[in-house]
């Protein structure tokens, strides 16, 4: 289990690689990627403190694999969940037949009617298994899963990914294509 200060700067991080990177004084490639050494000093400046153990820990250790690390270790990035503009290179896939999404009890007669939206985001997101969507979906109050037919919208024309971290990625989804397989 992650500490609170490990939460707290993966709450930073997820800001900083997803959203504001101004908030560390530093700017996204157009992959998402940020220097480690830029993304460290633009934290001690907001009064972050992180060094280079901490952010090996909290990409380590994150549940989700929520960054990642390019190879030679001295760029990171978030595997998905922009609302920023960025061009993470993921190439198209085929999707399992069933994906799954997890959201809460109060969002689920909107998405029923217009079906799943990216909000603030630049992509849906998908769970590969029931388990995680729950776990997804309890995050923001009551959790509830649809089931997905994925491969159903893919044959239809409907364009998915799946990030570094295993979490499929497409545009809006048809409510015709949902179905809410349980409620807690």
């Amino acid at each position: 289990m992650a500490s609170a200060g490990d939460t707290r700067l993966s709450k930073f991080l997820s800001l900083v690689l997803r959203h504001e990177p101004e908030a560390a004084d530093v700017a996204l490639d157009p992959a998402g990627w940020v220097d480690v050494e830029a993304l460290l000093t633009g934290a001690r400046s907001a009064g972050v403190m992180m060094d280079s153990a901490d952010l090996d820990r909290i990409v380590k250790g994150s549940d989700k694999q929520r960054f990642s690390l390019s190879p030679c270790r001295t760029r990171v990035r978030a595997a998905q969940g922009h609302s920023v503009q960025v061009d993470l290179g993921l190439v198209p896939e085929t999707p399992a037949d069933t994906l799954w999404h997890g959201t809460a009890e109060a969002s689920l007669a909107s998405i029923l009617a217009q079906g799943l939206r990216s909000g603030a985001r630049r992509h849906v997101h998908l769970s590969p298994d029931h388990a995680t969507a729950h776990a997804v979906g309890s995050r923001h109050g009551k959790p509830v899963v649809l089931r997905v037919a994925a491969g159903e919208a893919h044959k239809d024309g409907q364009v998915f990914w799946r990030a570094d971290n295993g979490v499929w990625l497409t545009g809006p989804l048809d409510p015709g294509y949902l179905k809410l397989q349980d409620s807690a």
